[in-house]
């Protein structure tokens, strides 16, 4: 996986003869007592020193990607738009910013239905983000969560439930990785000797996780089974020619891990 270009809000890379463009849509502070030890226990004085803060708080990334496979544009999660907070809501600025235009996008797939996933799918201006959607796909076990949002209604008629196994193109495929919600799902990238994992919220507070990826945190729906996705999803991603990408990784999110015991390693991709 090479890198092709970047900006202040987009790296464009190479993944064998696919484009993978990861697209930041800002950030998040949050509460340090959202990392949670064994038995849904929050940190307190026993905070490890290791663990990143910013004025005390978690600062997480939020990010989205684009994959162009041959031509076909598919973007995986959307951002918060104006949604949640204001440091949220760039991914529109960061798409001009590559150059991609919005019409080019016509299937959007969710990895999640949180906020900060499906939200920019509605621009601020109240429009649709991405004029020309055909395929807006959503994880099977979280249609009624996506339903429940009175700002997406108009794209309740449009929306297809997936599953794991599904072919987005000939190049991305959906893999099962339930736990932080109850549909959450990464997307396989696939090219020549190259794969890239597309993996949403697997990892939350990558300077410990990785370490010690038996931490969860505070809003998995079902903490034990997001713990055991972690854990089955990087010693699948540790092997050769393997990459990951996550949405709270730090921005652009990209790179890859090796493993040490039960411990693993995150490098970023330079």
């Amino acid at each position: 996986m090479k890198k092709l270009d970047s900006g202040a809000g987009y790296v464009r890379y190479a993944l064998g003869d696919l484009t993978v463009v990861a697209l930041r849509d800002g950030y998040v502070d949050m509460s340090s007592s959202r990392l949670r030890q064994a038995g849904d226990r929050p940190f307190g004085s026993d905070m490890p020193a290791q663990v990143d803060l910013v004025h005390g708080r978690l600062r997480l990334s939020v990010n989205a990607f684009l994959v162009i496979d041959h031509g076909q544009h598919v973007l995986i999660d959307t951002g918060a738009a104006d949604a949640w907070l204001p440091t949220m809501g760039l991914l529109l600025a960061s798409l001009d910013e590559a150059e991609v235009a919005r019409d080019s996008i016509e299937t959007v797939a969710l990895t999640h239905t949180h906020e900060d996933h499906v939200h920019g799918l509605v621009a601020p201006d109240g429009s649709d983000a991405f004029p020309n959607l055909r395929r807006l796909l959503v994880p099977q076990e979280e249609v009624s969560m996506f339903d429940g949002y009175d700002r997406l209604a108009r794209f309740r008629q449009r929306r297809l439930p997936f599953g794991d196994g599904f072919k987005l193109s000939d190049g991305i495929t959906a893999v099962q990785a339930h736990g932080h919600e109850v549909g959450h799902t990464a997307f396989e990238v696939s090219s020549g000797s190259e794969t890239l994992l597309i993996w949403g919220d697997v990892v939350h507070v990558p300077s410990i996780q990785f370490d010690r990826p038996e931490l969860t945190w505070e809003f998995d729906a079902n903490q034990d089974e997001a713990r055991s996705t972690r854990q089955r999803l990087l010693r699948r991603a540790a092997q050769p020619s393997f990459f990951v990408a996550g949405a709270h990784l730090d921005f652009p999110g990209v790179g890859t891990v090796t493993a040490s015991g039960r411990a693993f390693r995150y490098t970023p991709l330079a």
